[in-house]
């Protein structure tokens, strides 16, 4: 198997492909004001297994398509839509982020959690942004620094795995550069990352492997993802996640 393949594989059982949890989807449902708006369209983008879908579409009533190029990762997330009664309001689409096909100014929201990386920030929010309606929100989660200081191993390894890692307040800016308003932020807890992330991925690795005992490269990829969560855990108050809500400006 290539190595996205391996990826996919290691994640499908997950119910997240990346940091996150309920009550954060929840509290950037609050900073975002949706709560308040009515036949609501919203496109969850790299949704993975559809953790921050079920809650959209649970919670606001909302119409939500979920957009992953991974059809393993939908396939799960039509199932647990059905058994949870959702279903009807959530329709999977496989489609890369870079070619989405929604008409311009068509959706109220926009979200993103722990996927926006795989365009780079800037390009995310720069092309989704005609997809909004005038005063749409965009709400990402977005791999942050939460100090201006760090040790080198941390600075040395997300900047060669992701160089637009930044400062919360660097990446307020190019909200504001690219015609987005900021309403909210705050960054996820060590819990999301640990215990809705990490140790369930963990728990993953000894079955992943016996599957692919015949592939170096499994072992190999289990080995980084000890090593990134290692590094983590020595490096907890220095990074995270950034939960950035902003409104689209008028053009």
């Amino acid at each position: 198997m290539d190595e996205l393949s391996l990826l996919a594989d290691l994640h499908r059982e997950g119910q997240r492909q990346g940091p996150g949890g309920v009550e954060e989807t929840r509290l950037a449902i609050r900073l975002s004001g949706l709560r308040a708006w009515t036949g609501l369209k919203i496109a969850d983008i790299g949704c993975g297994t559809g953790a921050s879908s079920l809650v959209l579409a649970q919670d606001l009533k909302a119409d939500v398509t979920a957009v992953d190029f991974l059809p393993d990762f939908l396939e799960k997330l039509d199932r647990t839509a059905q058994a949870a009664g959702l279903d009807h309001r959530i329709t999977t689409h496989a489609a890369s982020m870079e070619a989405l096909s929604f008409a311009d100014a068509s959706l109220d929201a926009i979200w993103s959690e722990g996927a926006i990386y795989n365009m780079g920030f800037a390009q995310g929010i720069q092309s989704w942004r005609r997809f909004l309606k005038p005063g749409g929100i965009l709400a990402v989660s977005e791999l942050t620094w939460l100090t201006r200081e760090r040790p080198a191993e941390l600075t040395d390894h997300w900047m060669r795995a992701y160089p637009e890692v930044d400062t919360a307040s660097a990446k307020m800016a190019v909200l504001e550069d690219n015609g987005f308003a900021p309403t909210g932020y705050f960054a996820l807890p060590r819990h999301c990352w640990l215990d809705n992330y990490y140790r369930p991925l963990q728990a993953r690795f000894a079955n992943f492997l016996s599957r692919h005992a015949a592939d170096p490269m499994a072992a190999e990829l289990v080995a980084a993802e000890e090593a990134e969560i290692a590094l983590y855990e020595r490096n907890a108050d220095y990074v995270s996640y950034g939960f950035y809500i902003a409104r689209k400006t008028t053009d």
